[in-house]
């Protein structure tokens, strides 16, 4: 019983029977007083009867009350849980998933929609559920099969089996004793086999590892710097993991403690000193003197503790934590594919307006190529480029940054570099009026598509031209286009559909006034 609740009931006692003594002490001298009428005497002892009683009631209701409470009390911290999810994270990783879903609404690929909404509800429920995934990780031959075995405390899986006996992850149920949720222990596929199916059995282990609310990752020796990246890698998207050296058996004390040193060094900076620790699951058998056969008893207790005081004082931030970055990682996911989408997108607009430009020079020839005379076709371009991104630009603000783009693309002297580059790369052998008429379209294409590049990384970063400014970003298109593997392609497109037609356009001309001169001469 609490402090304050003894003190009130002693005080109340107190106070109900020295009012109890002083009514009746009042009403015996009223009742003497009126001795001489027996009625009205024996009415006043009548109601001194009831009003004892009333006040023994209400003693023993309150003493009731107070008893009901405390078992109540005492039930409801019996079934209320020990821990909860922190609310603030809980309350971020809905925010977040919630986020996830209107930007995968936005993803236009059905299989990969589905896909991703089924993980966000996948993750949704592991909040709701609330089960500690605890994740074993390591090389096929360090023992992870056995380790599950000892801490489960039976039989779960092959031991002694050669690398890649488990194909896929495999998870078990635990309870830990002072900790309300469920444990749910997964044996995954050791990394670094051999061949595509061990290479793709790596890839689930790792997937698995990245899942996880705390990483086991098993080792039977000093780390290797193809155990050391993965590890590192994991601990860097804040995956809390224990370093587990095992088959301890198989070393002398003093080698077991080089060892461990080692690994301690090694990991220092990411991981902590406390959170690497030696064991053995699955000793080897010891043949006695007598030549009979001794199996040594697992020694995993070294990981169970540190296993059992993680998760007592951090399970649920861990929980909240992954459940977050899950989140995260999931967003992240959806972000790539929407750039991907958009990206794509995008290209196909800068593909049509400048084949749009190159006809609009071809059909106006002007005595050098200019984009300022493209400004329209331009602008409606950046326009449509910044609606695939989420920006609504109005016509003037799309001229603004076209002329904005081409004054700098002419002051680079890149339409001077153009030229030459896809003169040289056409070597057409057509008249001089019909080559100029090309080039100057083709140059514009092209110039027309760095423009359109650029303004993709410019809305791809949220209008925002980076360090280096327009300048360098419009460099940096200049030279991604200028390869000769994309030039070669460039050019056979544009003999298609700018070289081809003004060909074709004068040729049909030559023919109309050759028949109209043999009309003449007719």
């Amino acid at each position: 019983m609490a402090l304050s609740r003894l003190v009130t009931l002693i005080v109340g006692v107190i106070l109900i029977l020295g009012l109890s003594l002083w009514i009746i002490d009042s009403l015996s001298r009223l009742y003497w007083q009126l001795s001489y009428s027996p009625l009205l005497g024996n009415l006043l002892l009548f109601l001194l009867i009831i009003l004892i009683g009333g006040l023994i009631a209400a003693f023993v209701y309150y003493m009731l009350e107070l008893r009901a409470g405390e078992s109540l009390s005492r039930r409801t911290r019996k079934f209320r849980p020990q821990i909860k999810v922190p609310e603030a994270k809980s309350e971020a990783a809905s925010s977040t998933l919630q986020a996830v879903r209107q930007q995968v609404s936005q993803i236009q690929d059905e299989v990969t929609r589905q896909a991703l909404l089924s993980k966000s509800r996948e993750i949704e429920a592991n909040l709701a559920r609330g089960e500690i995934q605890v994740v074993v990780f390591g090389t096929g031959s360090a023992g992870k099969t056995s380790l599950v075995n000892a801490v489960m405390g039976r039989m779960v899986g092959e031991v002694n089996a050669p690398m890649g006996t488990t194909m896929v992850g495999e998870t078990y149920c635990l309870r830990l004793k002072g900790l309300e949720r469920k444990i749910l222990i997964t044996d995954t596929p050791g990394i670094l086999e051999a061949g595509v199916a061990g290479t793709e059995r790596e890839q689930l282990a790792r997937e698995l590892a990245t899942e996880a609310d705390l990483l086991l990752f098993l080792v039977d020796n000093d780390l290797r710097r193809s155990e050391y990246e993965p590890l590192q890698a994991l601990a860097g998207i804040g995956k809390r993991s224990i370093v587990v050296l095992n088959k301890t058996d198989l070393y002398s004390d003093e080698d077991k403690e080089a060892i461990l040193a080692r690994l301690r060094q090694r990991v220092r900076g990411f991981i902590s000193t406390n959170d690497v620790v030696a064991i053995a699951a699955n000793p080897q058998v010891v043949e006695l003197e007598g030549g009979e056969i001794f199996q040594p008893e697992a020694n995993i207790l070294p990981l169970l503790r540190r296993m059992a005081g993680i998760l007592r004082a951090e399970g649920e931030d861990l929980v909240a934590d992954n459940i977050l970055l899950q989140s995260l990682r999931l967003g992240e996911e959806a972000r790539k594919l929407i750039n991907v989408q958009r990206r794509r997108q995008a290209d196909k607009i800068v593909e049509r307006f400048q084949w749009i430009g190159a006809g609009v020079v071809s059909v106006t020839p002007l005595p050098v190529v200019d984009l300022l005379a493209t400004a329209a076709v331009n602008a409606q371009m950046v326009v449509e480029i910044g609606r695939i991104y989420g920006c609504k630009l109005n016509m003037e603000r799309g001229k603004e940054l076209a002329l904005s783009l081409a004054k700098i693309i002419a002051s680079l002297g890149l339409v001077k570099g153009a030229l030459q580059l896809l003169t040289t790369a056409l070597q057409l052998n057509i008249s001089t009026f019909i080559i100029g008429r090309a080039i100057q379209g083709v140059t514009a294409a092209y110039l027309t598509r760095i423009a359109g590049k650029s303004f993709i990384e410019y809305f791809r970063h949220n209008q925002d031209w980076g360090d280096g400014g327009m300048t360098e970003v419009v460099q940096r298109q200049f030279q991604l286009n200028r390869r000769d593997e994309f030039i070669k392609t460039f050019i056979q497109e544009a003999i298609a559909r700018v070289v081809k037609p003004l060909t074709d356009k004068s040729e049909a001309v030559s023919e109309d006034i050759d028949s109209s001169s043999s009309t003449t001469e007719t």
